[in-house]
């Protein structure tokens, strides 16, 4: 299971971790109240779903030992793409468009977007909430 984890990683694919391990190695980043929906891990790097935001991490260098966080709040989300497999090799993408500026000025805003890719016989789209 291990390895096939690591190949999709190196294919870019994110790959589903239990909640038990999410909160013990990110625990200490949720805010009151806050709960691991479901988390994905691509190699070093999570992207993990709550009930109030998005957690992106980025562990960096040969030891991993500096990491980056970043939130991203689901009040900011406007747009969410979902593509699911096809019948080849395809896998399943999701895209997530969000307000990149949450102090609004009229007509002025910044849309940013992030795509994640998940392998298509592991993906379970538990993150249906967001739509």
């Amino acid at each position: 299971m291990a390895f096939g984890k690591f190949i999709q990683g190196l294919a870019g694919n994110f790959s589903e971790e239990n909640k038990e391990t999410l909160i013990k190695e990110y625990g200490q980043y949720l805010l009151e109240n806050e709960e691991i929906q479901s988390g994905y891990k691509l190699i070093r790097d999570s992207i993990i779903f709550t009930n109030i935001r998005i957690i992106f991490t980025d562990k960096q260098g040969a030891t991993g030992r500096k990491m980056s966080v970043k939130s991203l709040f689901l009040m900011n989300i406007v747009n969410v793409e979902m593509e699911t497999a096809g019948a080849g090799i395809d896998d399943s993408e999701i895209t997530i468009t969000y307000l990149e500026n949450v102090f609004l000025k009229a007509h002025n805003e910044h849309l940013s977007f992030h795509k994640f890719e998940f392998p298509k016989k592991r993906t379970s789209f538990r993150f249906t909430p967001i739509y």
